[in-house]
């Protein structure tokens, strides 16, 4: 009863207003210093709010995607968690069980990716907070769920099926090399908006996708059964508990 007020959007929404305005810039240094964040690793800008901050770009330079256009590489900067799907389209997390067409709001092309993979990147607030393309294709419009914003770190996992309760955008893509991708980006207790940039459309590899306002955040990819190949050793860090520290343009077929 106590978190139920919290997790509703309309406390996410106050933030992300307070947020946006030139008064929380007084927030900035603050929040590098307590971060550890390296402003170096970011290209120069003049910030007229804390989430102008807080959606910061990198060197591109920083951030190189594999020569070859093959490799699946990652989305976004994140700790990543990694699961096979049953041929029903259900994963367990942490106990919590979740079904691929309740992630998609009930979207019937969920079945697409019975038996794939499941790529859940949980971006923490220090990370780069934007996301891009994978591969080169053509998307069908972004669809949002609207719903409650819990945290997203990993002892909520245990109690709640945060990522079907959350509001979230999902994407369906047709890519060059890995045929139907879904993409879903899951709000968090703060963030007051995911912005996605585009509609439907052609999409470039490693052009941007969108960002995430304040707070933690998620990108969840599906992959369809035997159209793309994930490192086994991502699986296994997961069945163990442990998430990986990726970063945008890593490979995720192969580690270095």
């Amino acid at each position: 009863m106590l978190l139920r007020p919290l997790t509703a959007r309309p406390l996410s929404r106050a933030a992300g207003w307070l947020l946006n305005r030139r008064v929380s810039c007084a927030l900035i240094g603050p929040f590098i210093r307590k971060s550890g964040i390296r402003m170096a690793d970011y290209l120069p800008e003049t910030y007229h709010s804390f989430n102008d901050f807080f959606t910061r770009h990198i060197r591109p330079e920083l951030r190189p995607l594999p020569q070859d256009p093959a490799c699946l590489s990652a989305p976004c900067d994140g700790r990543l968690s990694a699961y096979h799907l049953e041929e029903t389209g259900v994963f367990d997390i942490k106990g919590s069980r979740y079904d691929v067409r309740a992630l998609l709001g009930g979207d019937p092309r969920a079945a697409l990716f019975a038996g794939g993979d499941c790529l859940v990147f949980r971006l923490c607030v220090d990370d780069y907070h934007r996301y891009h393309y994978i591969d080169d294709g053509e998307k069908g419009e972004n669809v949002f769920i609207p719903g409650r914003l819990h945290t997203v770190r990993p002892i909520a996992l245990e109690h709640t099926n945060v990522f079907i309760q959350n509001c979230r955008e999902y994407t369906l893509m047709q890519t060059r090399h890995f045929g139907t991708v879904a993409q879903i980006e899951v709000g968090a207790l703060l963030v007051g908006r995911v912005c996605n940039h585009d509609g439907a459309g052609a999409f470039t590899r490693g052009a941007e996708k969108g960002c995430f306002y304040y707070g933690g955040s998620t990108v969840v990819l599906l992959l369809q059964k035997g159209r793309a190949t994930v490192d086994e050793r991502f699986f296994a860090a997961t069945r163990r508990g442990e998430e990986t520290r990726v970063l945008l343009g890593q490979r995720l077929d192969c580690l270095p």
